[in-house]
């Protein structure tokens, strides 16, 4: 794993860059959301393939505990990836509203998480 580190409008961010899954269950996002933030980051930008799967199916309630640690901390999260191919309304209502609040961002290239569109 490989962090690149960027400041997006004044926020220190860490750019996860790995060809592996990084977060699989609630003790590796609250490992990587630790590790971070005593480095000094603010927010974690990371792709949908270093996810589980299993993340973006909501019963499984990962993503909803994996999410909810990074408001806790107000670290922010934003997740890159194509999410249409879940076809899951559902999940679909989840991301609509965590891209409003202020911590967690689910975004479809990493263009838009550059520029922090949502």
């Amino acid at each position: 794993m490989k962090i690149e580190t960027h400041n997006l409008k004044g926020i220190k961010t860490a750019e996860i860059i790995s060809e592996e899954i990084i977060l699989k269950t609630v003790a590796d996002g609250l490992q990587l959301l630790g590790d971070l933030y005593y480095q000094g980051y603010d927010q974690i930008l990371i792709y949908e393939k270093n996810i589980i799967p299993a993340f973006f199916d909501l019963k499984t309630k990962i993503a909803g505990d994996i999410l909810q640690k990074f408001a806790q901390y107000q670290m922010g999260l934003i997740i890159i990836g194509d999410f249409s191919k879940y076809n899951n309304q559902r999940l679909n209502e989840f991301i609509f509203e965590s891209n409003k609040s202020k911590h967690i961002h689910f975004v479809s290239s990493r263009e838009k998480a550059m520029r922090n569109e949502k």
